[in-house]
């Protein structure tokens, strides 16, 4: 891309729009932005500003449209695609200014947001008032909302309540030339024109700049209950977990460890958590609600549903801090590996009665190739987390043989009905993968809507398909 280079004149119009003490140039600023949590990518940007209003962004989208100057969005920077790289340089255009919890709606249950606010903080104010936003991702203590949009993020509630899309009712966006519009309406049911918010969230900051979100929120559940099963065999955990829904029951979460990620996160974390050796893999299931007689006869069917595919044992949390220790270690698995090793994280997905071959296919694609893979994730909704390390893996080795496996394990996914991306995006990382999933009709389609939105292509170039 032949991008213009940001010089002393656009620095001076950004200081004018922003206030000079929001445009940073700084060394360490700029490398503070040239990462997001993707492996261990690097792209230093010329330029980071953190606007406070969606004037004050439509204003620098216009004049970046004006120079042709890359702009990357960026909320706190969590993502695990390298949708938050700066690959061209340019503009990193930060909304952690953007951090208003604007109006609770405790009549309608809706909230209006801005795309700075941390998940885990509206999700406390509004558990407070007896509400629920479930979109749950590992990061919820730090990552906000508008990235969790840009990614459409889910995490271990989405078996039941379902991802980010499903509780987004109307965004206020500063399309890539400037103009703001609202893509909907604050309404449960909306059958006028084309579906432009849905459009926006997962197309990862590359259609839009995202400055107001109205959520949908549901009362707040008052139980909730936590088991942990062990089992010898990784693939007889994965078989046993569609065979909870057959059963009827749909628990809130329905998550998969397997060995390595349990010990890799052990020695990352002060948590306890009962191991023997004979466990190879894990299953942390819950099920929330309001009747806690229910709640018990659903554990009580679980339970003959794990012995019947060999679990080891049936633990139950018994106190809350037993099940903070749990969810603790279960959404500290990422930075776990993450310090244990170099990796690349695959974020694949099945329909969930092919987890079982999912799993063993990777194990034996890593044996083909020659890596070491970690596997964890929310296998309720056949969402596999495939951490491939580099331990003692050669440079060579890992930058040839390994993208081969890679690709090979997205053949796998999409064999078995499934995708190569269930939550992360696509991102930089993915985007040369993106041809396994889509033919070239769906590739086009993809392309002509981003150049309709954004014709001079400078909103988060080099992420998905350019």
């Amino acid at each position: 891309m032949n991008y213009k280079k940001i010089n002393a004149e656009i620095i001076a119009e950004l200081q004018l729009i922003c206030g000079a003490k929001h445009v940073y140039q700084d060394a360490d600023v700029l490398a503070h932005y040239a990462h997001d949590y993707t492996e261990d990518l690097k792209f230093i940007p010329e330029v980071v500003v953190k606007p406070q209003t969606a004037n004050q962004i439509s204003d620098i989208m216009i004049l970046a449209n004006k120079y042709n100057i890359p702009v990357t969005p960026r909320a706190a920077g969590t993502g695990l695609s390298g949708g938050a790289l700066p690959v061209f340089g340019g503009i990193i255009l930060s909304c952690e200014l953007l951090n208003k919890i604007i109006e609770i709606d405790t009549k309608n249950l809706q909230a209006t947001v801005e795309p700075g606010v941390i998940n885990q903080v509206l999700r406390n104010e509004v558990e407070a008032l007896g509400l629920f936003y479930p979109p749950d991702p590992a990061s919820r203590g730090s990552c906000m909302m508008g990235g969790n949009l840009a990614e459409c993020a889910g995490g271990p509630k989405a078996v039941k309540y379902g991802v980010t899309k499903d509780y987004i009712l109307n965004l206020e966006v500063v399309l890539p030339t400037g103009e703001i519009i609202w893509t909907g309406a604050n309404v449960l049911k909306n059958s006028t024109g084309y579906n432009i918010t849905q459009l926006m969230i997962g197309s990862e900051g590359t259609l839009g700049v995202i400055t107001k979100i109205v959520v949908k929120l549901i009362p707040l559940p008052k139980f909730d209950l936590l088991l942990l099963v062990p089992f010898a065999s990784p693939e007889k955990a994965c078989e046993a977990v569609n065979a909870v829904f057959r059963a009827g029951i749909v628990p809130s979460a329905m998550e998969f460890m397997e060995r390595d990620a349990i010990t890799f996160t052990l020695k990352y974390v002060d948590a306890k958590f009962p191991i023997t050796d004979d466990d190879k893999a894990h299953l942390i299931i819950e099920v929330d609600g309001n009747d806690m007689d229910v709640l018990m006869k659903d554990c009580e069917k679980i339970s003959e549903i794990m012995y019947e595919h060999q679990c080891l044992n049936v633990l139950f949390a018994e106190t809350a801090q037993q099940k903070a220790d749990l969810w603790k270690l279960r959404r500290s698995t990422g930075e776990a590996i993450k310090s244990h090793s170099i990796y690349k994280e695959e974020d694949t997905v099945v329909p969930r009665a092919h987890l079982p071959q999912l799993l063993s296919g990777v194990k034996a694609i890593g044996k083909k190739y020659g890596f070491n893979s970690v596997c964890y994730g929310h296998a309720g909704d056949g969402n596999l987390h495939v951490n491939i390390i580099k331990q003692e893996l050669t440079d060579k080795d890992w930058n040839e043989k390994v993208p081969e496996g890679i690709k090979e394990i997205f053949n796998l996914c999409v064999s078995l009905g499934g995708t190569i991306s269930g939550e992360h995006g696509i991102g930089y990382v993915q985007k040369n993968y993106l041809p396994i999933a889509f033919n070239s009709t769906q590739l086009n389609l993809q392309k002509g809507i981003k150049k309709l939105f954004d014709p001079n292509l400078i909103l988060n170039p080099g992420k998905i398909f350019i």
